[in-house]
């Protein structure tokens, strides 16, 4: 038996107090985290080609630089979203992660929308040349 008369460890008020405790920091994170959401974000769709604008700094310059390529994998986590983009350059496969509510992000163009029965499309990656094409969806850019 403990000192204060309880038969076990487990004190009910306290885990109230601390569960009240965490449900007001998750709502303060939420407040916190919805100033940082971009709105004027189109849908993006696995297989979708798309043109992402990032900022670049040189020195004490600021530039967009346009990175396009298909989305092979998407991870929605609300604030901290991220699409995989990959792209073909001279021969060489590259991926880039880009956080879709990154303020570096600066703007998300849809150039074309594919066809595909995967959520991820890593079978991409060891396909090269034409085997990489992907079908449009019909109806659509």
């Amino acid at each position: 038996m403990l000192p204060n008369g309880n038969n076990c460890f487990w004190n009910q008020n306290a885990y109230s107090l601390s569960r009240k405790l965490a449900m007001s920091l998750h709502t303060l994170i939420q407040k916190i985290e919805s100033k940082s959401f971009k709105t004027t974000l189109p849908r993006i769709d696995i297989g979708d080609t798309v043109k992402v604008g990032v900022v670049i700094q040189e020195g004490n310059k600021q530039r967009v630089q346009p990175y396009q390529g298909v989305v092979i994998a998407q991870r929605r986590a609300g604030l901290h979203s991220t699409i995989t983009v990959r792209r073909i350059f001279q021969g060489v496969g590259i991926e880039r992660i880009f956080p879709v509510h990154s303020p570096s992000l600066q703007n998300l163009e849809i150039i074309r929308r594919a066809k595909v029965r995967r959520a991820k499309l890593y079978y991409l990656r060891d396909r090269v040349g034409k085997a990489t094409r992907l079908k449009a969806r019909a109806g659509e850019k």
